[in-house]
């Protein structure tokens, strides 16, 4: 069913945080600043209006991610500190200190998985509509966004002399049949087995077997 939202009248006898917390922090600024209405409206379609129990508060879930993110925390440890820090609290929509765990850490990756990559986007684009109304940049920044990729994981293999025996192997045999040329063998199948095999026994740290296969691939690239 449709999302909660934080109790604001569960503890009437306990002080409000909003009054005792400093309003120069950056959380307390930031949490006045974020239009949370715009993203509980963009994310209210991932939940069914009548069926099942209802889901976790928007806010809270959206504000933990941002959370996780900024101050580079794993959805267990978001959690652990989301108890000890009421200007996180604050910051996902609470008024009153909470003293327990709000969510278990597996509703972190439920929920992403519920809203989907597509609609993530949603954080992104209000995120930088914040930027733009609290004037840190300006509109015309927000126009072309360049990425840098220097540290970013890439399924690029490691040059080995194995590998480029193997690449040269499979080279030479696509360029024969380009010029219909016949070969006695094409050796594609072995090399790979070599290949394989020289893999497996240098991970293993079997140094001898794995050179040995480096010179089976060097005597088929010189056949």
């Amino acid at each position: 069913m449709t999302p909660q939202r934080p109790d604001k009248n569960d503890k009437l006898f306990e002080p409000p945080l909003e009054p005792i917390l400093n309003d120069r922090h950056p959380l307390y600024k930031l949490a006045s600043s974020i239009d949370w209405q715009v993203i509980e409206h963009e994310l209210a379609d991932c939940y069914s209006a009548d069926m099942g129990r209802h889901g976790n508060a928007t806010r809270l879930m959206v504000g933990l991610h941002y959370l996780k993110h900024t101050y580079n925390e794993s959805d267990e440890s978001v959690i652990d500190r989301w108890v000890e820090n009421p200007y996180w609290q604050y910051f996902c929509g609470y008024e009153h200190m909470q003293h327990a765990f709000p969510i278990h850490p597996t509703s972190m990756v439920k929920w992403r998985g519920r809203v989907g990559s597509a609609r993530m986007e949603v954080l992104l684009k209000e995120t930088l509509s914040t930027a733009i109304r609290q004037k840190y940049i300006k509109p015309s920044d927000a126009s072309k966004i360049i990425v840098d990729t220097t540290v970013q994981e890439k399924a690029v293999a490691y040059p080995t002399d194995a590998r480029l025996y193997l690449k040269s192997i499979h080279r030479l045999v696509r360029l024969a049949d380009e010029r219909n040329i016949e070969l006695r063998q094409s050796y594609v199948r072995v090399s790979k087995k070599a290949f394989f095999s020289q893999s497996q026994y240098a991970r293993a740290c079997q140094y001898k077997r794995a050179t040995k296969c480096t010179k089976k691939l060097k005597s088929i690239w010189g056949v």
